[in-house]
């Protein structure tokens, strides 16, 4: 059948329906259960596996009257829908109302879900009943007489496997002289009375715990209610609201927390700034009983304190960045100074900055035997070196302030450039600690990057006090973290002299040992073991390299982080090819000197460049298949997985080619992609679908829904799928010869 055809027999038969309840007069409950593909009525789980109502409170109402509405979602056995925010997959159900003149209908009030397994791929949801209650409004000029109220249902019902589906329900309301309470009415008043509400039994605020980097961050929520409407005993989860600029991840972390609850909540950002309030669901389960309630949070830029409120409730206030000492925030300015210098100092012994102090303890031994008065020169200009940098970040953050951002230490971990480029400049560091090259005075821009910090002389104490600062940035000490908090809301001059007085205290140590050489003679004398304690100082540099590569992960797809880590593979071979054959060799030198050079030029331009026309694949799911086709579009379906070889010699060769990629484009089709890595149950039910017992899977769906998908070979070629993509468009040219 056409789908003309099929349209016309679903108004048809919907319009059949409604004249049958009209002339027998039956009650408000009685509804039109349709398939959306042109099914009769009835219901139950003949069609689908989720029976789908109309139910109204009240068989007649006044003109002006509210009707509070049920869409009632009865699930068979081990099977569920999804709320509004389906989590980490799944799609929301949908009402879209076919409502006559006079009549308007409110958003969904969704019922309380619940958190649905596996833990691997975290939803909300339903499973048995679920009652999504919507508001109609009656105009106060509606004339008197039946009205027929109809709509179309759209939800995703799974259970091993998820089937879209789709249905035409209806109802009729008589317009009268009085309200007539209907036998749904007890039923919808216990599905108002359970659904989340607002609630004043508490408050609750969150906030940031970390600057974290550019595109996840952790939230923090807390908050306290009164003990005798909510048991300290209770258990609490918080359920965000879908948002397209950010996603809050489903797990939940419950943390430690004298009196209320403390939460922690990992959020990833795909645009804008990060968001100042977050809505979504308070979860409370005690004694069995689970109560929502509907919360719009405050988002701080630290994690909220809670401070006890009269009345056994609790205020909630953003707690000052500070990771231990003092939190007063009426300090005089010379206790904040001294704050800023202790942090500065003890920053020396954090983990970001360990791996420097072994390059000072060398830097130390190799003076030892230098004049008194070079060793303070030195001692000097590795503090001007440490001052001058932090120097540079208040002037960022006053720039930032200026131009109206939040800003807090270690904004420029945010950016991608300076992480991947600090990775590159340690991982350097360490290569030369291990003696893969060495550097002469008259070194080039690439040897001076790996060894400056190694290097006796001006040059060597200067960088180090730069790079000292670099690697402190992310760490924050006690101490520091409120003299900082506290900078960050000052004008500028007193940003530049707490963050120089913060500088002073870093590079105190090493300005104290400059200046007092006798102290040095408890240092170790230089010799042979020197050279061992170098390389084996060169481990520490290179856990900081693996800790920088980690965070520059973060900003990159999978594809990214493989191109940088092949780049910092080709880069120690060139290193080592540069340090054996260039700098301790006798023979091919200018020959090793150019695969240096080719190596790093080669895998740079790898790692960074980027094919401008990929094919912009989107996640497959049986829901993006059928919309896709519904819009007359062919889709392109991939079932791949990270470690199917078969899988990525297909995208390399036969996929994501210029033909392939220009074919899309031409017939508008669809690519979608299904990641097999972690075996998930609904891609493992798609394969058995098509008697494969793995990846690969790649099927192209003609935009004819009627018409079976073509399966290609488990091992392509660019012209199989350039014959099964026209084969695909063809039967679109048909389906459309046909219509006309």
């Amino acid at each position: 059948m056409r789908p003309t055809a099929c349209l016309r027999s679903t108004w048809f038969s919907t319009l059949l329906g409604v004249v049958l309840v009209l002339l027998s007069g039956v009650p408000a409950r009685a509804q039109l259960n349709l398939d959306g593909a042109g099914g009769g009525l009835g219901g139950g789980f003949a069609a689908h596996h989720t029976q789908v109502q109309l139910l109204l409170p009240v068989t007649s109402a006044r003109p002006g009257d509210t009707v509070l509405a049920a869409v009632r979602l009865t699930m068979a056995p081990g099977w569920h829908t999804y709320w509004k925010n389906p989590g980490d997959a799944g799609t929301a159900t949908v009402i879209d109302w076919h409502l006559p003149a006079g009549i308007t209908a409110d958003p969904i009030q969704w019922p309380l879900p619940h958190k649905l397994p596996p833990a691997e791929v975290t939803t909300y949801g339903y499973e048995g009943e679920a009652m999504l209650l919507v508001p109609l409004h009656l105009a106060a000029n509606l004339p008197p007489g039946a009205v027929p109220l109809a709509a179309q249902v759209s939800w995703l019902e799974c259970k091993d496997t998820c089937i879209p589906a789709k249905q035409e329900i209806g109802a009729v309301l008589t317009i009268g002289g009085e309200t007539r309470p209907s036998p749904d009415a007890a039923r919808i008043e216990a599905a108002q009375a359970s659904r989340p509400r607002p609630d004043a039994a508490f408050t609750v605020a969150g906030g940031w715990e970390t600057s974290g980097n550019a595109s996840q961050r952790h939230l923090i929520i807390a908050g306290r209610a009164d003990a005798s409407r909510w048991p300290a005993a209770a258990k609490v989860d918080f359920f965000p609201e879908a948002s397209e600029a950010y996603e809050i991840q489903s797990a939940t972390e419950t943390l430690p927390a004298p009196a209320g609850f403390r939460l922690r909540k990992v959020v990833k950002k795909f645009s804008g700034d990060w968001p100042k309030t977050v809505g979504g669901l308070l979860v409370v389960e005690a004694a069995g009983t689970r109560t929502g309630y509907e919360v719009s949070l405050p988002v701080g830029d630290a994690p909220p304190a809670l401070a006890a409120a009269s009345g056994g409730t609790a205020a909630t206030t953003p707690a000052m960045p500070v990771a231990s000492g003092p939190t007063s925030p009426e300090k005089p300015l010379w206790q904040i100074l001294v704050y800023a210098f202790i942090g500065g100092l003890i920053l020396n012994i954090m983990p970001c900055v360990l791996p420097v102090i072994a390059l000072k303890i060398l830097g130390f031994v190799n003076e030892g035997k230098s004049e008194p008065r070079r060793v303070r020169a030195l001692g000097g200009i590795y503090a001007i070196g440490v001052l001058l940098s932090f120097l540079a970040l208040a002037a960022v953050v006053i720039g930032l302030k200026s131009a109206g951002h939040l800003v807090g230490w270690g904004v420029q971990f945010s950016s991608p450039t300076f992480v991947i480029g600090l990775t590159i400049l340690v991982t350097l560091v360490a290569l030369n600690l291990f003696g893969l090259f060495e550097v002469t005075l008259g070194g080039r821009a690439l040897d001076a990057a790996g060894h400056l910090s190694a290097r006796t002389g001006a040059a060597g104490a200067l960088f180090n006090g730069v790079l000292a600062t670099a690697l402190a940035t992310p760490c924050t000490a006690p101490y520091l973290g409120y003299a900082l908090g506290f900078a960050f809301a000052q004008p500028p001059v007193m940003i530049i002299l707490i963050f120089l007085t913060a500088g002073l205290g870093l590079a105190s140590p090493y300005l104290v040992l400059s200046w007092n050489p006798a102290w040095l003679k408890f240092l170790p004398k230089p010799g042979a073991w020197m050279e061992k304690f170098k390389i084996a100082m060169g481990f520490p540099v290179l856990g900081s390299a693996v800790w920088l590569f980690t965070l520059a992960a973060d900003d990159l797809d999978k594809t990214g982080t493989l191109r940088l880590g092949l780049f910092l593979i080709a880069l120690a071979l060139a290193a080592w090819i540069w340090g054996e054959f260039v700098q301790r060799g006798t023979r091919g030198r200018l020959v090793a000197g150019l695969v240096s050079l080719l190596l790093v030029a080669v895998f740079g331009a790898y790692a960074y460049g980027q094919a401008p026309d990929e094919i912009q694949w989107q996640p497959w799911t049986p829901t993006a298949v059928a919309q896709a086709r519904a819009a007359g579009r062919p889709v392109l379906v991939d079932f791949t997985a990270d470690w199917c070889l078969t899988c990525q010699v297909n995208k390399r060769t036969s996929l994501e080619v210029p033909s392939v990629r220009a074919q899309l484009k031409r017939l508008n089709a669809v690519a979608l992609v299904g990641d097999y890595t972690h075996t998930p149950d609904t891609i493992t039910a798609e394969l058995n679908k098509f008697h494969r017992a793995g990846v690969p899977l790649v099927l192209v769906y003609p935009a004819n829904p009627a018409v079976e998908p073509v399966v290609l070979p488990e091992v392509l070629t660019p012209v199989a799928v350039l014959e099964a993509l026209e084969e695909a468009a063809m039967d679109a040219l048909d389906e459309a010869l046909n219509k006309d």
